[in-house]
């Protein structure tokens, strides 16, 4: 089995070094600095309570270098990944499998939904439909991605938290190729289960950053302080609220609800989000993948969305006026 990571930071460098230490056939494709000090010393993991790690891995960032892969597994920013599909395509053979580990609603959504939205687009997540194009629906598995990890210095990955990657495919079935590859990322130490909803898991952590992101990066607090403060609390409450009826509508159950869900973001404590990181480090936001979207969602349910809709004004702005959007 040949997997390639495409876009081995911290959550791909991970996966990575988990995968190359089960003696896995695993690829990597990165850039700049980073991808450097992966090929001149490997790749170094830091995990709390035990030794680093250092292992040698296979990292490009020429695709054709690598071949056709069984499992091209992406873990890419969510904006990065349309621009980036040509140049993917030496890596796709008759059989790959695309796996999606990106933040969002992903652009696969309405594929084999078992509604009348069947094969609904979504323009905020993949513009130009390059991805549904590009990589095809069928080549499609569902990941929901839940290590924290952060790239400390080029070619050192520093894990935080979290060994979750659950699998799913689009019509909720239990494949040969989601099981396969699930026997072989538990085989590297990482829980790997196969849902037969992954939607709803999808909606569950689009939750928390739907709301906690956009907020964090207006106002740059913490989760901690965001998730308690009676303001930003209810701003919270209510944009989750206003996404749990598009959910619902869309035929997802929520296993939790919004009050339990906020107090598990405080409970993470003192946490700058991911865009709030960004925004600090003069990176492009996600804001179309994590609120964009569920705009978009909110007008093909006929659902109002006042609350998310002045929020995404807001980061937008935020967004353009720092060059990041």
């Amino acid at each position: 089995m040949k997997i390639c990571i495409f876009g081995a930071g911290a959550i791909g460098g991970y996966m990575g070094v988990k995968l190359a230490q089960a003696g896995a056939d695993v690829s990597l494709v990165a850039r700049g600095p980073h991808l450097a000090a992966m090929q001149s010393k490997g790749l170094t993991l830091l995990e709390e309570g035990a030794d680093p790690v250092t292992v040698p891995v296979t990292a490009s960032d020429t695709p054709s270098d690598l071949g056709p892969q069984d499992y091209v597994i992406v873990t890419l920013k969510a904006h990065s990944v349309p621009p980036v599909v040509k140049t993917m395509q030496p890596l796709i053979g008759p059989d790959t499998t695309i796996v999606s580990g990106v933040n969002g609603l992903p652009w696969w959504y309405f594929h084999k939904i078992g509604s009348d939205l069947e094969g609904t687009r979504l323009g905020t997540v993949d513009p130009g439909d390059a991805q549904w194009e590009g990589f095809g629906p069928d080549r499609v598995l569902g990941c929901v991605v839940y290590p924290a990890a952060e790239v400390s210095e080029p070619g050192t990955i520093r894990h935080i938290e979290g060994n979750r990657f659950s699998l799913g495919e689009p019509d909720g079935s239990k494949s040969e190729r989601a099981i396969a590859l699930s026997k072989t990322l538990m085989a590297a130490g990482l829980k790997a289960p196969v849902r037969p909803r992954l939607r709803d898991e999808i909606w569950v952590k689009l939750w928390g950053n739907l709301s906690f992101n956009p907020i964090s990066a207006l106002t740059h607090a913490t989760l901690d302080v965001l998730c308690t403060d009676s303001g930003t609390r209810d701003v919270a409450r209510n944009m989750m609220v206003e996404a749990q009826t598009i959910a619902e509508k869309l035929g997802v159950k929520f296993p939790i609800d919004v009050e339990r869900r906020i107090d598990g973001g405080a409970a993470v404590g003192a946490h700058r989000t991911s865009m709030l990181q960004d925004l600090d480090a003069g990176r492009p936001m996600e804001i179309d993948a994590l609120v964009g979207s569920v705009q978009e969602l909110g007008r093909i349910t006929n659902t109002p969305t006042p609350t998310i809709d002045t929020v995404l004004a807001l980061i937008q702005l935020r967004g353009k006026t720092a060059g990041l959007y």
